[in-house]
C-alpha cells in the first residue's frame, strides 16, 4: 500500500506516536514531573485500543504479501488467505478511525459546576436546586465524589447561585455537556390558578485544574473578608469567615462563605478561580478556530437553550441531540446516562467527520 494512502499515513501516525510514548514512559525524569505524567499515561491510555488494531493491520498486511506470493507461484491455496486478510483489514479501518477521534484534553479531569437562577424569580431558584440535586445524584451513580464549592441560599429554600465540584477520573467528559441554559415548565407551589410558568437556570461546567497549571499572582488578586450570611441577609457566622477574592487583571470576583474556617473558604475560592481562569483562556483559544471546529468541540454558545423539563408532559428534552428522557421517573433521579451518552456520541460523531475531511 503507498506511503500516500490515507490509512497507511494514519498507522504509521499512530506508530511513531507509540514510539514516542514509550520513550517517555521510559525516561526516569517523567516520575518526578506530576503534570507532564499525567498527560503522557492518559495519552497512553486513550491509544492503547489504535495501538492494538495496528497491530492486527500489519500482521494482516503480511497475510497479503503473503498470499500474493503464494499466488503467483501458482498456489491457489493463497487465495482463501488472500480473502481473508483483505476482510480482516476491512473490518480494522472503520475500527482504527473511530479509535483515533480526538478526545478532549480535559476529559480526564475532575469538574466544578455553577449553578446560577436566571428568568424566574424564586421559581428559578427552586429549579437551581432541583439540578444540583440531579447532578449530585448522577455523579454518585458514577462512582463520582461531590463537594459543595459555595452557595448563595435563596428566601424560597432554591440557591441564587451554587457551586458542585465532582471528582472522579473523567468526571469532565461526563459533565462537560451539561453547559448552557435550562429551561423548565410547571405549576409554581405559589400559583393558585395551576397556570404553568417558564423558569431558567444556568449552568457552567469548567474542568478543574492544579495551580501549576494557572499561575495566579499573589499582586493581581484582592482578598476581602466578611461575615456569612443566609436568605435576606441574616448573618449566620460570629467571625469573618467568608472570602471573596477579586482577580484584578480579569475582574473576576468568586465569594465562597459556606465553611467555617476562613483557610477552608479561601482554598475553595482559589480552585473556583483557577478553574474560571482556565475556561477563559480555552474560550480565547476557541475563539480563533472557526464555528465547525468550535461547536466540534463542544464550546458553543451558553445562551443557547440546551434542555426543557417539562412537568405537565413528564419528558426532559436536550435540544442539541433531540433526545428525550422521562423527567420524574429519569432524570429527577439523577439517571441521565441517556442523554449523556446521546451527547456524547454525538460530539465523537463530529470530531469523526471533522478528521475524515482533513483526510480527503
Amino acid at each position: 500500500m503507498s506511503a500516500d494512502d490515507p490509512i497507511e499515513r494514519l498507522v504509521s501516525q499512530i506508530e511513531e506516536t507509540k514510539t514516542e510514548l514509550e520513550a517517555a514512559l521510559s525516561n526516569p525524569a517523567l516520575v518526578g514531573d506530576r503534570i507532564k505524567n499525567a498527560d503522557v499515561n492518559r495519552r497512553w491510555r486513550g491509544l492503547e485500543p489504535a495501538f492494538a488494531l495496528i497491530a492486527r493491520y500489519r500482521t494482516a498486511q503480511d497475510t497479503i504479501r503473503d498470499a500474493e506470493e503464494m499466488l503467483a507461484a501458482g498456489d491457489e491455496e493463497g487465495r482463501a488467505f488472500l480473502n481473508e486478510a483483505q476482510d480482516e483489514i476491512d473490518v480494522i479501518v472503520p475500527e482504527l478511525r473511530e479509535a483515533m477521534v480526538e478526545t478532549d484534553p480535559n476529559d480526564d479531569r475532575d469538574v466544578i459546576l455553577e449553578i446560577r437562577a436566571a428568568a424566574g424569580g424564586d421559581e428559578a431558584g427552586l429549579f437551581a436546586k432541583d439540578l444540583f440535586d440531579v447532578y449530585t445524584k448522577y455523579a454518585a451513580s458514577r462512582g463520582f465524589r461531590t463537594e459543595l464549592m459555595g452557595s448563595n441560599p435563596s428566601e424560597s429554600g432554591g440557591f441564587k447561585e451554587v457551586s458542585l465540584a465532582v471528582k472522579g477520573q473523567g468526571a469532565f467528559s461526563v459533565f462537560k455537556h451539561e453547559g448552557g441554559v435550562h429551561r423548565v415548565q410547571r405549576v409554581p407551589v405559589t400559583e393558585s390558578q395551576g397556570r404553568i410558568h417558564t423558569s431558567t437556570a444556568t449552568v457552567a461546567v469548567m474542568p478543574e485544574v492544579e495551580d501549576v497549571e494557572v499561575a495566579v499572582e499573589k499582586s493581581d488578586l484582592k482578598i476581602d473578608v466578611y461575615r456569612s450570611t443566609g436568605p435576606g441577609g441574616q448573618s449566620v457566622n460570629t467571625t469573618d469567615s467568608a472570602v471573596r477574592i477579586t482577580h484584578l487583571p480579569t475582574g473576576i470576583v468568586v465569594a465562597i462563605q459556606d465553611e467555617k474556617s476562613q483557610l477552608q473558604n479561601r482554598d475553595k475560592a482559589m480552585r473556583v478561580l483557577r478553574a474560571r481562569l482556565y475556561e477563559r483562556a480555552m474560550e480565547e483559544q476557541m475563539a480563533q478556530l472557526s464555528a465547525d471546529r468550535r461547536a466540534q468541540q463542544g464550546g458553543g454558545d451558553r445562551s443557547e437553550k440546551v434542555r426543557t423539563y417539562n412537568y405537565p408532559q413528564n419528558r426532559v428534552t436536550d435540544h442539541r441531540v433531540n433526545v428525550n428522557a422521562q423527567l420524574r421517573e429519569q432524570v429527577l433521579e439523577g439517571k441521565l446516562h441517556s442523554l449523556t451518552e446521546a451527547l456524547q456520541a454525538d460530539e465523537r460523531r463530529r470530531r469523526l467527520a471533522d478528521m475524515t475531511e482533513s483526510e480527503a
